[in-house]
Formats: structure tokens, sequence, C-alpha cells
């Protein structure tokens, strides 16, 4: 049997839209088995690392950045399937309209826009996806948020 691999990531980034915002629907994209690994570009060696969600964590990062921007939309600039993976350039577009809980303390919003340039790479086998690592410029994010620089 084949998939649309393309349909299948289209429809998750869908679910995960601040208009849509329809958690169990994103987690329900993944194999019981899978899992997302978000990567913070531009942050320096200190933050450097990555964060990893599974199982009944799927949807908590959806839910995470829908918090401080409520409006989100993925801008999917250029989709490319290469068989079983579908790597994505976007841009992660909103308003900063909720608290940012990071570990340095609470952020206020500021209503700023935030358009935050980002690379996804999307592994599917048998029409779920097995592994979504997401590459975020969270540094030019949390600038344009007003979040002043980590010395």
């Amino acid at each position: 049997m084949t998939y649309d691999n393309e349909a299948i990531v289209r429809h998750a980034y869908h679910t995960a839209e601040g208009s849509v915002l329809d958690v169990a629907g994103f987690a329900a994209s993944f194999a019981d088995d899978g899992v997302i690994n978000l990567g913070h570009a531009g942050m320096g060696p200190a933050a450097a690392g990555q964060e990893s969600y599974r199982g009944e964590r799927l949807g908590d990062l959806v839910l995470a950045v829908a918090k401080y921007l409520p409006d989100i939309h993925r801008e999917l600039h250029r989709v490319n399937v290469l068989g079983d993976m579908v790597a994505v350039e976007l841009s992660i577009e909103g308003t900063f309209l909720g608290q940012l809980e990071t570990t340095t303390g609470i952020v206020k919003p500021t209503g700023a826009k935030v358009y935050g340039p980002c690379a996804d790479f999307w592994y599917l086998r048998d029409g779920k996806i097995e592994r979504f690592d997401c590459y975020i410029m969270l540094s030019t994010m949390l600038a344009q948020m007003g979040v002043p620089e980590r010395g």
C-alpha cells in the first residue's frame, strides 16, 4: 500500500494551526513509537540542547506554542518529498499574546508579530509519522518578542 506522505504532513501542520488546534488529531498522525525532536538553532552552545516528545506528550509542544502565539500559523515555503521523508522549509508566524515561561522566568506578552524561520524533517512509516525533527531559529523569535539576549 502506498501513502501520500505530503498530505499526511500537511494535515499534521493543519491540526496544529491556532485556528484549528486539534491536538488529538495531531498526535493521531504519529506511529505508536513516534517522536518529535525540537532543536533550537541560533541559541549558542549553552542552549543548543534538544527537547523530545513521545507518547502522551506528542501534543504538548503544540499546546505550549499556542499559549504564547494563539494565532500561530505555519507558512510552508518549500515541501520536498523524498520517499518516506518530507523536508519542509517554513516560517512560524503569530502574535505574542500569551505569557512565555522560560528557564529564567516568565516573559509578559508584548503583542509583537513573530516570524521564525524553520526547517522540518518528517520521517514516515506505513502512513504514520515515525519521527519529526524541527529546527527553529528560536533566538530570532525571542528577539522579535522582546526577550533580552542571554549573556
